[in-house]
């Protein structure tokens, strides 16, 4: 039977589109009456409690009450959307090529599961995704409490599967030491570098694009 493959989101499957997420969040900041450098930093020196934790309406008003702000409800649904929009939009940033190799490798019947660190507006948006439709599991931190590199998030997966953790291949770019976490599971681990590097001491299989990934699975 051919193995399981298990992705990673952001940086694997899409690319993360890191300042585009922080222009957001500064709209935000303006939504809610709070200044944008510090909302923007604040995003970033909270991202595991709002990915194991809050959900995007609790983030805003948590993170602008903590910087002064007082928004009102109509405010925070307001920016809540605004984020909600923006997972939308990368989640239908997938290129025409990425869903091919989806695509090809269902054809050759490899269950599919995404892992992926990603707060609650993601996995929202997953469900309607035109990724979404091409998986068989889907594990993310704001729903099962834990992010990578934690060995109970790969293992979820697996379970879900219906399969061990040795059996499946993870596939992801290195963010947040997920590969190392993959491996300490036992599963084997491909990096993928088309979007981002961001693990280059990772010593193991490397694909430049994940057009490459069937052929390899097939070898």
């Amino acid at each position: 039977m051919p193995r399981p493959v298990i992705f990673d989101l952001f940086h694997t499957l899409v690319d993360g589109a890191d300042s585009e997420r922080d222009r957001v969040v500064g709209e935000m900041a303006r939504m809610v009456g709070v200044e944008p450098t510090a909302l923007v930093a604040a995003y970033h020196a909270t991202w595991r409690d709002r990915m194991t934790r809050w959900d995007v309406a609790e983030t805003v008003r948590l993170l602008a009450g903590r910087l002064g702000g007082t928004p009102t409800d109509e405010q925070v649904v307001r920016a809540a959307a605004h984020r909600r929009q923006l997972a939308g939009w990368l989640l239908e940033s997938v290129t025409p090529e990425t869903l091919a190799v989806l695509d090809a490798l269902r054809a050759d019947g490899h269950p599919l599961a995404l892992v992926s660190n990603a707060t609650a507006e993601a996995a929202e948006a997953w469900r309607t995704s035109r990724l979404g439709r091409r998986f068989d599991v889907a594990v993310f931190s704001c729903q099962v409490g834990v992010a990578k590199p934690d060995p109970a998030i790969y293992r979820v997966a697996a379970d879900r599967l219906g399969v061990d953790p040795a059996e499946c291949v993870f596939v992801g770019d290195g963010a947040d030491g997920e590969l190392a976490g993959a491996a300490a599971v036992g599963m084997t681990v491909i990096r993928t570098t088309e979007h981002h590097d961001n693990d280059p001491s990772w010593d193991g299989p490397a694909l430049a694009t994940l057009a490459e990934l069937p052929a390899l699975l097939r070898d």
